[in-house]
């Protein structure tokens, strides 16, 4: 099963995190299908590829909570 979920990144207290497209049995961290956008907390900037990610729930991935949160407030 596909997923869409948060790859992290950065340093002790400054995380930043990847949404990336990933086979729900591997790591955190191991690498990635797809990248499909990032989410800085500390700026609290988000970019996201809505076009990708949409494409990608249609065939079957599935969104974290954390993700769907992200989208729904860079949608509204």
């Amino acid at each position: 099963m596909l997923k869409i979920r948060l790859k992290k990144l950065g340093r002790k207290k400054q995380p930043f995190y990847r949404i990336i497209l990933i086979d729900s049995r591997k790591k955190r961290d191991s690498k990635a299908i797809e990248e499909l956008g990032y989410y800085n907390p500390i700026k609290k900037s988000i970019q996201l590829d809505i076009k990708k990610i949409q494409y990608q729930k249609q065939t079957g991935a599935v969104l974290t909570k954390t993700v769907q949160n992200l989208l729904q407030k860079n949608i509204v």
